[in-house]
């Protein structure tokens, strides 16, 4: 009988309270009862000093966020080439190495800015570029960071590594070089702009890694007391090799990129898979050009011939929908067929 008495009570415990709460009989007291002050309790506004400063913090970032990520990555970019403009100083020629370093990938923006129907302007092409170089110096910080323990894993470890980090990594700052300024442009009013703009990203992205590696190997013998001439002569030539792949990743990311900017209602879904295409390409790249050589006699002619035959590929598959929107625009005869240039299920 007392257990039945004390589950009643307490059933009619809850009854009350639920009813109470629905009524707003046990509501809080709200901010506008000046009995009860509920800052930092359920209510706020900025008071003190630091919440002045959060405020103005806050607006700062929010308004000026680009100019911030753009800030940082020169920062960061400044420290990593420290040791490089000292090296370009006393040896002229590392810098001219780094520059015929990127003249294959330079060669194929070109080719694709000539498929454009109507060409981008060169001086947002060159934004593009530069901010695809400034955070580049991001993605080498976390791949760096990331190689150290990824490497430690066996058999697998640089396989993951390029598919969880150096992939999706690399080809995200690449895009993010499009999203910073081209995208909002007037002239960005086609979905291929989106892969001219890409292209120009990995251009740029590819000139501060060929930097970084040529500089690298020349401190290495530089340190070992080797030549120096030796040393980046080979890492120039490795370098105008895969500087074209990063031009094509990046082209088929900006290339998503563009018809996500033309279909709002699909916008993330298709910036999702334009990244997730790049990264997959690029990580797929460096898992073979690791893994072929130590399961396969690759001399110097075939390491040639499959990164040709790779890049080939992907270049035909690429400018393939660039011709596909120049033949629909052809047709129509009118830019107002644009955002229809593309589809969805490509």
């Amino acid at each position: 009988m007392r257990t039945l008495r004390l589950r009643f009570s307490q059933n009619r415990l809850h009854t009350t309270l639920q009813a109470g709460f629905r009524t707003g009989k046990y509501m809080p007291a709200s901010s506008d009862d000046s009995s009860v002050d509920t800052h930092g309790v359920t209510t706020w506004e900025p008071r003190t000093l630091g919440d002045r400063l959060s405020v103005s913090l806050h607006e700062t970032l929010a308004s000026n966020w680009r100019v911030v990520v753009v800030a940082l990555a020169a920062l960061v970019l400044l420290g990593q080439f420290f040791v490089a403009f000292g090296l370009f100083a006393t040896d002229p020629f590392l810098a001219v190495f780094s520059a015929v370093s990127v003249i294959p990938a330079l060669l194929l923006v070109w080719y694709i800015r000539r498929q454009d129907v109507d060409p981008e302007p060169v001086g947002t092409l060159a934004v593009t570029f530069v901010l695809g170089g400034l955070l580049a110096s991001f993605a080498a910080l976390v791949n760096t960071a990331a190689g150290t323990v990824f490497r430690q894993i066996p058999f697998i470890g640089s396989i993951l590594l390029f598919f969880l980090i150096v992939g999706p990594g690399e080809e995200l700052v690449k895009w993010l070089a499009i999203r910073l300024y081209a995208y909002d442009r007037s002239e960005f009013d086609a979905v291929v702009d989106g892969a001219m703009y890409g292209a120009a990203a990995g251009l740029g992205f590819a000139s501060i890694e060929n930097v970084i590696y040529i500089t690298q190997n020349a401190l290495t013998a530089i340190q070992n007391e080797g030549p120096v001439l030796a040393a980046t002569v080979p890492t120039t030539v490795a370098r105008s090799l895969a500087g074209p792949g990063h031009v094509l990743y990046s082209a088929f990311a900006g290339y998503y990129l563009g018809l996500a900017k033309f279909n709002e209602e699909h916008y993330g879904p298709l910036v999702v898979k334009g990244i997730a295409v790049a990264a997959l390409l690029h990580a797929t790249y460096n898992s073979l050009s690791t893994v072929l050589p130590q399961v396969l006699p690759m001399s110097g002619l075939t390491t040639f011939a499959f990164i040709v035959l790779w890049d080939g590929a992907l270049t035909v598959v690429l400018i393939r929908k660039l011709r596909q929107y120049r033949d629909v625009v052809d047709e129509h005869g009118t830019a107002s067929a644009r955002p229809q240039a593309a589809s969805t299920d490509d």
